[in-house]
């Protein structure tokens, strides 16, 4: 199954545009649209929705998450990835390294992982 991606609020949504551009065929959401947690959706609500829709996040959120990801786990919980965003990467090379993920990659590789992008 191909990677799925829900875009953290408080990435830009240039983000977005810049990823369909490279393959419009990519599933993405953005958190705050339709079929997507609302805006200012609380970490352990993001975690469930990522768990039962299958989607992995892309986020900048190293301050909170990771308490909520570890109660998630501990409670039985899963989700189908995490990229943690390095801080001050541009726009054009963060869809880069997502469409090479989405192109080269199955979304069950990436189930129960964290990592940070660009590697």
């Amino acid at each position: 199954m191909k990677i799925r991606f829900l875009l953290d609020e408080n990435l830009s949504p240039r983000l977005k545009v810049a990823l369909l551009r490279l393959n419009p065929t990519i599933d993405v959401l953005r958190i705050g649209e339709p079929g997507s947690p609302p805006l200012s959706t609380l970490d352990p609500e993001i975690l469930h929705y990522l768990d039962t829709s299958q989607r992995l996040l892309v986020t900048n959120n190293r301050n909170s998450m990771p308490n909520h990801l570890a109660a998630h786990w501990a409670a039985g919980g899963h989700i189908w990835g995490l990229f943690w965003v390095r801080p001050k990467t541009p726009i054009g090379k963060l869809a880069q390294e997502l469409f090479l993920i989405w192109e080269a990659s199955e979304a069950e590789e990436w189930i129960d992982k964290l990592d940070w992008i660009p590697f």
